[in-house]
């Protein structure tokens, strides 16, 4: 079935059973039935992710499973699923994440008809859930991931990322082109293939009804938390190395000097945006002699 199915599906987990049931049945309620799941268990117990498939009534045989005896990482999660799959599309599904159920079938007749697209993005809601006494999670609420989103650009991926992997759906023949998952960067890295890709190649964006859900855990930490928050150090410091891993790159070709004036340029607006926010303060404040006047006019009302 691996060999056969158009769409592979990366899913990694690591000690979330409960997530981990809750995203093959969301995989399974999909409309569109060529799939094939690759599961990467990234050091969690190997017990609790095979008895979730084996739980399964259908989809069992469209189910594989890596097992690391010892955590790798995000990216290097990403990568064993991405080499143990020869599907034409690739998609990640971490295990906390969610679908509705015709995100597959759009997200591969948008490719089929845009064949210039390397991969499309669909719109995103952000869902926020917490937990139950009984340790399941519910929904809370729900806000729009980008709600202003109406394309993919490169200007706008350059200053933070514009998109989540549950919702990019993308030709498996772009790994050939920009190459895997940096397994240096362990938070952020979907944003570092985007990067790569948008330099070179279009990435459609499918507008309308939200089709990927970014699910979302304010208040919990830990393993069952969301990377969103419990990487958010990571993701910062990740953010750093790949912007400096790129200027260096351009210094060394193209030389520092439109870097050093570019960075001076900001410096210098950045310092008359300050001066300029605070004389307008200062200007809007009652002077001294002002505040003496108004309380001698008050106290001479008063009489």
């Amino acid at each position: 079935m691996a060999d056969t199915a158009r769409v592979g599906i990366v899913l990694r987990t690591k000690n979330r059973p409960w997530f981990l049931a809750r995203a093959l049945a969301d995989i399974a309620a999909q409309d569109y039935p060529d799939w094939h799941v690759q599961i990467v268990n990234d050091g969690g117990e190997r017990a609790a992710v095979d008895a979730a498939v084996a739980s399964l009534d259908v989809g069992r045989e469209r189910i594989s499973v890596t097992h690391h005896d010892v955590p790798r990482g995000r990216s290097a999660a990403a990568n064993a699923g991405v080499r143990a799959l020869e599907t034409e599309f690739i998609v990640l599904h971490d295990d906390d994440d969610l679908w509705h159920p015709s995100f597959l079938s759009q997200s591969v007749e948008w490719l089929d008809t845009h064949r210039d697209d390397i991969g499309v993005v669909s719109r995103t809601e952000i869902v926020y859930e917490v937990q139950a006494e009984d340790g399941s999670f519910r929904e809370v609420d729900r806000v729009p991931f980008w709600a202003d989103l109406s394309e993919i650009t490169y200007i706008d991926l350059i200053e933070v990322n514009r998109w989540v992997p549950i919702a990019y759906l993308y030709r498996r023949s772009l790994h050939d082109k920009v190459g895997l998952y940096d397994e240096t960067i362990d938070a952020a890295e979907d944003w570092d293939l985007g990067l790569r890709t948008l330099v070179r190649h279009h990435v459609g964006f499918l507008d309308g009804e939200p089709l990927a859900y970014w699910m979302q855990r304010r208040d919990v930490d830990g393993e069952l938390g969301n990377s969103m928050f419990v990487l958010a150090h990571d993701h910062d410091r990740f953010d750093k190395q790949i912007r400096d891993a790129a200027l260096r790159e351009y210094a060394a070709t193209h030389g520092s000097g439109l870097i050093l004036y570019l960075s001076r340029l900001v410096r210098d607006d950045l310092r008359t945006m300050i001066r300029d926010e605070v004389a307008r303060e200062l200007d809007a404040r009652p002077s001294d002699m002002d505040r003496v006047r108004r309380r001698f006019r008050i106290r001479r009302g008063a009489k």
